[in-house]
């Protein structure tokens, strides 16, 4: 349980009302901001303005999986107007608040240890990565299947990387029917891709893999698919990128060929809001109470 712990929410988008919810359900007390244009309500909440006063009195932060960019600026899919937290507004907040992101960027990251708070980059926990590659899974194949005029099933499949996201898909694709391969580099993935019943290629091999290929999933989140592969790709082969913005592809180009390729970041929270907010809000709770055990440890040592 949560009781006596305060909450400040600060923008998010769909997966945030599911974390917002279980917190309330542990009995913490909450603070909203951004969330103007919610019609949601919940119990022992309150909107409030950005300001030191509900900063301070926070015990945790939890800000939207995004984070916040180097601008300070924050999304929200329920506020009016923009949301940009400054310097100012993390030097009011406690020593050890916690904050809460998905991940987190250069600004985000200095001023939390400038005044030291705790931030926790949950997309690098592995309890939260891999089971939010389940959702991430589901929807990159479902997008695949609105954008081939082919089934899963028989498909000749690319996959790059072999991540926690890129083992769910490959597993998920295997199952479903497809021919998979599977571009990694370390001697130890492709030998599980090989136990896994896939074809292993080392990323040496990537373009002759990519070459024959129905589609392309991309989990990896630096330029593996430049203009000078692309062009050794068949124009139908349909490329679904899952790697963190700007993705691993030469859109411009894919886009200037006639190539079907999309970027999609975030896919959990399009397909999937309530499940990936449950994975969250299941990781802020039990790290909330691990500290609280911490703490009542040490009165009782005491």
């Amino acid at each position: 349980m949560l009781t006596g712990r305060h909450f400040v929410f600060i923008g998010g988008d769909l997966r945030q009302l599911e974390v917002i919810r279980q917190v309330v359900d542990n009995d913490a007390s909450v603070h909203l901001i951004g969330f103007d244009k919610c019609r949601e309500s919940f119990v022992d909440t309150s909107h409030a303005q950005l300001k030191e006063d509900v900063l301070h009195q926070a015990d945790a932060i939890v800000l939207p999986v995004a984070g916040m960019d180097d601008d300070g600026m924050v999304t929200s899919r329920f506020s009016t107007a923009p949301i940009r937290l400054e310097e100012h507004h993390f030097s009011q907040m406690r020593t050890g608040t916690k904050i809460f992101t998905g991940i987190a960027g250069s600004k985000l990251s200095s001023w939390a240890e400038k005044f030291h708070l705790d931030l926790i980059r949950l997309m690098e926990r592995d309890d939260v990565a891999i089971l939010n590659s389940i959702p991430t899974a589901e929807g990159a194949i479902a997008l695949a299947m609105e954008k081939t005029s082919v089934t899963i099933h028989g498909s000749l499949v690319t996959l790059l990387g072999f991540g926690r996201c890129g083992r769910t898909l490959a597993r998920t694709l295997h199952a479903l029917g497809a021919k998979v391969e599977v571009c990694a580099r370390h001697p130890d993935d492709l030998a599980r891709i090989r136990e896994m019943g896939m074809v292993a290629r080392p990323m040496r091999d990537l373009v002759e893999s990519v070459r024959r290929a129905d589609i392309v999933f991309n989990t990896i989140p630096s330029m593996v698919l430049p203009a000078s592969v692309l062009k050794e790709m068949r124009v139908d082969c349909v490329i679904i990128d899952i790697a963190s913005k700007p993705g691993g592809t030469d859109f411009r180009y894919a886009e200037r060929r006639g190539m079907t390729a999309i970027l999609t970041p975030s896919l959990p929270g399009m397909v999937a809001p309530k499940t990936a907010g449950q994975i969250i809000a299941a990781s802020v709770c039990e790290l909330m109470n691990a500290d609280d055990l911490v703490e009542n440890w040490k009165e009782e040592s005491v």
